[in-house]
């Protein structure tokens, strides 16, 4: 089953101060730290830190930008996590949450 929420990236976001001036694109831990955020949501509980599997960060985020952020259960327990803007592809990679 899939999960999705959606994010929009809010213009002054407090990550974007110096990352980069005249050209804001909104750091890669943020994008994980939602990723981390949203499986909470679905677990219904607050998520420790987990492993990060694997992380692919394939494309700038603006500031104004709607993202949807997909979630998936692999048969290993990991999560596999799609972010997209519309149809692009923003990140993708795979989180181990430890038991609870």
């Amino acid at each position: 089953m899939i999960h999705e929420t959606s994010v929009t990236v809010a213009a002054d976001h407090p990550a974007f101060a110096g990352h980069f001036p005249g050209r804001p694109i909104l750091p890669g831990v943020v994008l994980l730290g939602w990723a981390a955020k949203a499986l909470g949501d679905v677990l219904g509980r607050t998520v420790p830190p987990c492993d990060i599997a694997s992380a692919k960060f394939l494309r700038p985020v603006a500031p104004g930008t709607r993202l949807v952020i997909r979630l998936t259960q692999q048969p290993s327990g990991a999560w596999r996590f799609d972010i997209v803007d519309g149809s692009d592809a923003v990140a993708t990679g795979s989180l181990k949450v430890p038991a609870a």
